[in-house]
């Protein structure tokens, strides 16, 4: 009988921790590394030569919402493309239990929305056979899943579950008597194997980037600090778990000292809970740098004095391409939220009413556009349905369309968007070129690279290639980052932060959750549109 499952023979060993790199070979059994070291083929049921490849751990993304899109594909593409072998959910607060059944379809709705999840996946690939979290969590072991997952406790469901419905749980603070029932469930979620919460707060006019179905803001906007510190200290009864906040009060009204004191108000949250605490997000925009490095010495700050808040950084270079069919970011604006809301038909009227575009107009000129996405007047037509407007649109920018056709920018992009049925693609800038950057960034030890956003916004988004744009890249194009950092970054801190004690670097005894790549060869396929 073989020692060993499989053997990982002559390859070079990054481990995660950022330890310096070494050539060994890897005996895996059972699932486990059980030996590292000079190891005999012939001990081996199957061998994998990796000589000239590197070998380290799996890259572990600490914020997706595949809590849906899990249903239909259960290896969580396309993270699991580029070397993502575990996956947080439960993210912002966003999730489907507790859920009483009178709100399923209402949390459906609201996934639609804000992550823009599409409704009809959902509606004919989850059972809803659950009603609490523990019952959610046997639910998700009864699927086929082929990642390791881990599940916060979203806050928006429990706060909702508790009160008796969203409407009443965005109408009023939790009172004492509910209160002590939403920590109640949220250690019944611990003991059935949650791993901390996630809540959204984005609770400012401008900062509210994506809403509710109705346009209004979600729950977890709408509580409370005493409400969150609270939380804080409910975990901090556990030797485990952490907690993943999305924090943007202030919005864009005070875009520089604003997140240092949302930065500050969850660094309270890891004092109190003396766990870690996962920001999102800390940006590396070139035309914002001043603010990323002021978000950093804040980290630091809080590190050094043994406060564990860590960044979710945005180390992947990003740009979106959308419609206006299923396009959900535009939430901070007015005038621009009531104007995508509703189906695609509801949508395409109320973006050809007189009335409507007028206030669009207007908040564009007072600089009021949506913020997410840069100078809007830079979006690119990338493709156009319509056969006879091809050739005059494709490849032109908003600013040249408008100066072409002698009118506004937002008229620019909203007349085409409409004679194409909303089916126009326009991509955005890409916000973050400057590798100088993003080496800033990954300089400090408390970045956990990222985002993905996985299995949200699916349908003009792929930042789920982190992993590999990131070695591409820092690593093999730039030289600005080393191997044994760039994998501490993608694995062993994102390990250490969701509390994972079984995995995120090659360790004996540790799961096998093992890359093994030629970076020379690393490449990213381009984007592609599947209508399906």
């Amino acid at each position: 009988m073989a020692t060993f499952d499989t053997i990982i023979k002559n390859g070079m060993i990054i481990d995660g921790t950022r330890l310096p790199r070494y050539h060994a070979d890897i005996g895996i059994k059972n699932g486990k590394i059980a030996k590292i070291g000079r190891l005999q083929s012939s001990d081996a049921a199957k061998v994998l030569d990796a000589t000239g490849l590197i070998v380290a751990p799996g890259a572990i993304d600490l914020h997706t919402h595949y809590d849906a899109p899990l249903h239909w594909d259960p290896y969580c593409s396309i993270g699991s493309w580029h070397g993502v072998t575990s996956v947080t959910i439960g993210n912002c607060g966003f999730g489907f239990a507790p859920v009483h059944a009178k709100d399923v379809d209402r949390s459906m709705l609201s996934m639609q929305r804000n992550e823009a999840v599409p409704y009809e996946a959902m509606k004919v690939s989850m059972p809803f056979d659950w009603e609490t979290f523990p019952q959610w969590m046997d639910h998700l072991d009864r699927l086929p899943l082929g990642i390791n997952l881990l599940n916060l406790v979203p806050v928006t469901p429990l706060v909702s579950y508790v009160m008796g419905g969203w409407i009443e749980a965005k109408s009023r603070q939790p009172n004492d008597k509910e209160m002590a029932e939403i920590q109640r469930l949220f250690h019944e979620a611990m003991a059935a194997g949650a791993g901390g919460w996630g809540a959204q707060r984005l609770s400012g006019e401008e900062a509210s980037v994506q809403r509710d179905y109705d346009g209004t803001l979600m729950v977890s906007d709408l509580l409370s600090d005493e409400f969150y510190l609270a939380m804080a200290k409910a975990l901090g009864e556990y030797d485990r778990g952490c907690i993943q906040i999305t924090q943007f009060t202030k919005g864009f009204e005070d875009p520089e000292k604003g997140p240092i004191e949302d930065l500050r108000s969850c660094g309270r949250l890891a004092e109190l809970s003396n766990r870690p605490v996962l920001y999102n997000a800390v940006a590396v925009i070139d035309a914002k740098v001043n603010l990323m490095r002021a978000q950093l010495k804040c980290l630091a700050e809080h590190n050094v004095k043994g406060i564990p808040l860590i960044g979710q950084g945005v180390t992947i270079r990003a740009d979106f391409r959308f419609t206006f069919e299923d396009w959900n970011l535009f939430d901070n604006v007015a005038a621009w939220r009531e104007a995508t809301l509703g189906t695609v038909e509801e949508r395409k009227a109320k973006l050809a009413n007189p009335t409507l575009r007028q206030g669009m107009r207007d908040e564009y000129d007072r600089t009021k556009q949506p913020k997410v996405l840069g100078d809007m007047a830079e979006f690119i037509v990338t493709e156009v349905a319509r056969a006879d407007l091809r050739e005059k649109y494709e490849g032109l920018s908003a600013r040249q369309i408008a100066e072409r056709e002698h009118k506004h920018v937002v008229d620019a992009i909203l007349d085409l968007s409409v004679a194409d049925n909303l089916k126009t693609e326009w991509l955005t800038p890409v916000r973050n070129q400057s590798a100088e950057n993003c080496r800033e960034l990954l300089n400090y030890p408390y970045i956990a690279a990222g985002i993905s956003d996985g299995g949200a916004h699916m349908k003009f988004q792929t930042l789920g290639a982190y992993p590999t744009d990131l070695l591409m890249w820092m690593v093999r194009e730039k030289g600005y980052v080393t191997l044994e950092d760039a994998h501490y970054h993608l694995s062993y801190l994102p390990a250490w932060t969701a509390g994972f004690k079984d995995r995120g670097s090659l360790r004996e005894g540790l799961a096998a959750d093992i890359l093994v790549y030629d970076l020379d060869k690393l490449n990213i396929l381009p984007r592609e549109i599947v209508h399906d």
